[in-house]
C-alpha cells in the first residue's frame, strides 16, 4: 500500500488526500504522512505477535478504559452514592479491581519490553512515553487512595506530607487537602494519563511493534532486528 509521494503528492489510495489546498489540506497531508491508515489500523500483524508477551500491552489499555469509565461514573454520582448504594459499591469495586489489574498488567508489560530492548529501531520515544505513563498511573492511584477519607488514607496522607515537605514540594501539592486531591485524581492526572496513553499508542502504530531480538523486522525492510547496541544480523 503506497503513501504520499515526494513534494506532498500522494499516490495510490491516498491520492485524493493531497488534492486540497490551504491550511486544512496541509494539515491533512501531514496527518496522513505521519499516520498512514495502513499503519493506524493494520489488518495484518507479524507472526511473532502471537507471543503472550505482546498481550499485556492490550490488557493494560483495556483495564485503563475500565478504570476511566468507572471513575467517571463515580465522580458524577458523588461519594455518598458509592458508600450507601448497592450499585455504587459494585461500580466502586469494578474501579478498584480494574486499577489492580492495570498496575499488574502494566508492570509485566514494562518488564517484558525492557528485556526486549523495546527502544530499538527509533522507538526510544515510544519507550519513554510508556515509562512516563507508569509514573502517572502511580500518582493517580496514590491520589485515589487519599480521597477515600478513611483512617488509613489520612495516616498515609500525613506521612506523605512530611516527605513532600522534606523535598520542598509540599507548598503547592497538599495531600491533606481533600478537594485538591480529588481534583488531581478525577481531572488532572486522568487527563494527563489519557493523553500520554494515546500518544504512546500512536507511536506504537507509527514505529511498529518491536520485534523479538534477532527476529525479522518488517518495518525495517525485512532486516533482522539487532541486539541492543549491536548491528543487524
Amino acid at each position: 500500500m503506497s503513501g504520499p509521494g515526494e513534494g506532498g503528492a500522494a499516490t495510490g489510495p491516498y491520492k485524493n488526500v493531497s488534492a486540497g489546498g490551504g491550511w486544512t489540506g496541509a494539515v491533512r497531508r501531514r496527518a496522513v504522512a505521519a499516520l498512514p491508515p495502513d499503519k493506524l489500523l493494520p489488518d495484518t500483524q507479524p507472526a511473532y505477535m502471537t507471543s503472550w508477551i505482546y498481550v499485556f500491552g492490550v490488557l493494560t489499555v483495556a483495564s485503563l478504559i475500565v478504570v476511566l469509565v468507572t471513575g467517571g461514573v463515580l465522580a458524577l454520582k458523588g461519594p455518598a452514592w458509592w458508600h450507601v448504594s448497592a450499585s455504587g459499591r459494585y461500580v466502586n469495586s469494578l474501579h478498584l479491581w480494574s486499577v489492580e489489574l492495570l498496575m499488574f498488567f502494566m508492570v509485566i508489560h514494562l518488564w517484558g519490553k525492557f528485556f526486549m530492548a523495546a527502544w530499538r529501531g527509533r522507538r526510544a520515544l515510544t519507550w519513554v512515553t510508556g515509562a512516563v505513563c507508569f509514573f502517572a498511573s502511580i500518582g493517580t492511584a496514590f491520589t485515589g487512595y487519599l480521597v477515600q477519607q478513611n483512617f488509613d488514607s489520612q495516616w498515609i496522607a500525613g506521612q506523605a506530607k512530611d516527605g513532600l515537605n522534606s523535598v520542598g514540594i509540599g507548598a503547592f501539592f497538599n495531600v491533606l487537602d481533600f478537594g485538591q486531591m480529588l481534583m488531581w485524581h478525577v481531572v488532572l492526572l486522568p487527563f494527563v494519563l489519557g493523553l500520554l496513553t494515546a500518544w504512546h499508542i500512536l507511536l506504537v502504530r507509527r514505529r511498529g511493534i518491536v520485534p523479538p531480538i534477532g527476529a525479522t523486522d518488517p518495518t525495517a525492510g525485512g532486516t533482522a532486528s539487532p541486539a541492543p547496541g549491536g548491528t543487524p544480523r
